[in-house]
């Protein structure tokens, strides 16, 4: 009972205060209907009426001002902060660090929202394998050497493809063409080799990797090459690739007919020439099955390299690797980067070794699937055209 007495006198000594000021600025505010607070004990009862501020004075009629002594009468609602001395006062405006704090938000939402408009995307967007085939067959420009038209096409090689036409034996839109440079487009131009028309639409790139058995070659039109591996997947393309020709496979680069292991197929003649070529520096790997027993002075030969074609060949590495129960024989890793013909039966001939047999387990950062059987191809995916160093 004491404490709501207490309440009720603290709340009428600041209401008088308030309306005892007059300098203080006058804030209008909406009219509250009248709020009564009663107490109720067995001994007693008392009620506290309390009443908010009447309603906004309108302007006088002949006037656009206030009706001053009627907006005197208003309730006012200022700021109640503690001083330096540490007692509570009233004042009419807020503080100055309410203000600060205030102004702190805006700027930072402020700078939020301006850093959300201006963000852009720093990195080119990466499109899909589909999005790319899609933009090169409507958007690209479509013409190509003719040449590399009846390549693509599967004619012959690029070369026989050059014979053919200085030979007058390529007609375009019904007119001989002797110049293999010359732009067509196989999607609008007519052109026939010996009488037959070549397909308006193009095979696509195909990109193999074949573990070559011994006794088979890498050239093409000859009796075990290795493009007769391929027979079965050739067979079966028009069944996987509805109404798209058949591409025209070859070897990149060659294996001996006595080597085995990794070799790369395809119908690309722009990737072929790209990985081959001795500028694109891929290191080749090879595991040699030496006759004999290997020495350290036989491993120091080796590094050492040999003249081949007059060009002294050396390798990258040269390793004996640890003896295997079911490998009798001794194994050299042997890693060479210049690619040049028997170049690593050269080297250890050269030390004086005889090699039983040779196999090639890995192109650049591109290895040899250990589960892949002799005879037998995958196809190649983006991340392993990347570890060849090549971007489609």
């Amino acid at each position: 009972m004491a404490s709501v007495a207490g309440a009720a006198a603290a709340l009428a000594s600041l209401s008088s205060s308030l309306l005892s000021k007059p300098s203080l600025s006058l804030i209008p505010i909406r009219t509250l209907p009248r709020l009564t607070c009663s107490l109720a004990t067995s001994s007693s009862s008392q009620e506290f009426n309390i009443t908010f501020a009447p309603p906004k004075p309108k302007p006088k009629p002949d006037s656009a001002e206030l009706d001053q002594d009627a907006l005197a009468g208003q309730l006012i609602i200022p700021w109640i902060v503690r001083g330096e001395d540490g007692n509570l006062k009233l004042q009419s405006h807020p503080p100055a660090r309410f203000l600060q704090a205030i102004e702190t938000k805006s700027k930072s939402a402020k700078k939020k929202k301006e850093g959300t408009e201006k963000r852009v995307p720093t990195a080119e967007p990466k499109y899909s394998k589909a999005a790319r085939r899609f933009y090169n067959e409507n958007f690209r420009d479509a013409e190509q050497r003719l040449s590399k038209v009846l390549a693509a096409a599967g004619v012959a090689s690029r070369r026989s493809s050059e014979q053919l036409i200085f030979d007058g034996k390529v007609t375009v839109n019904g007119s001989v063409c002797n110049t293999p440079q010359t732009k067509v487009d196989p999607g609008r131009d007519i052109i026939y080799v010996n009488g037959n028309r070549i397909p308006k639409r193009l095979p696509p790139k195909v990109y193999l990797a074949l573990n070559k058995p011994k006794g088979y070659i890498c050239a093409s039109g000859e009796n075990k090459s290795v493009l007769g591996l391929f027979e079965d997947y050739l067979k079966t393309w028009d069944k996987r690739n509805s109404g798209v020709p058949r591409p025209r496979l070859f070897t990149v680069g060659r294996l001996d007919v006595a080597t085995t292991g990794l070799i790369i197929v395809t119908n690309d003649g722009d990737f072929a020439q790209k990985i081959s070529h001795p500028s694109s520096n891929l290191s080749k790997e090879y595991i040699a099955a030496i006759e004999g027993v290997v020495s350290k002075r036989h491993l120091l030969a080796i590094s050492e390299g040999t003249s081949i074609d007059g060009v002294h060949c050396t390798p990258d590495s040269v390793e004996l690797l640890p003896q295997q129960p079911d490998m009798p024989r001794p194994r050299l890793r042997i890693v060479v980067h210049e690619g040049r013909n028997h170049e690593v039966r050269e080297l250890v001939k050269n030390a004086g070794l005889e090699i039983h047999s040779l196999k090639r387990v890995r192109i650049g950062g591109f290895r040899l699937p250990s589960d892949l059987g002799l005879g037998k191809h995958m196809d190649l995916k983006q991340g392993d055209l990347g570890a060849l160093g090549w971007k489609s």
